[in-house]
């Protein structure tokens, strides 16, 4: 199943406490069970003005789906073609 990376501008979203984060989380976590199981959040990195998000889902839509109706942004949805990390320049065995 396809991975997408969503950026999402929130203002100050750096500087949101630990209530605040719990609570988007609880929201998003309620919409994925509404959509259900083809859709799924990974993990999200917390910067300054952004938040970074990465799910799994069959498709852009579904992701632009659960941005709706959790009322979260989602100003870029990238589809990943491939993943890097350093045991990538050690190339194939």
């Amino acid at each position: 199943m396809p991975k997408f990376v969503i950026e999402r501008e929130i203002p100050g979203a750096g500087s949101l406490s630990a209530e605040q984060l719990q609570a988007t989380s609880e929201k998003s976590c309620a919409v994925l069970r509404n959509l259900g199981p083809q859709i799924q959040w990974l993990h999200s990195y917390v910067t300054d003005d952004k938040i970074y998000c990465v799910y799994i889902a069959p498709d852009e839509a579904m992701v632009r789906e659960h941005a709706s109706q959790g009322g979260f942004p989602a100003n870029k949805v990238a589809r990943v073609r491939r993943i890097i990390d350093p045991t990538t320049a050690e190339g194939a065995a």
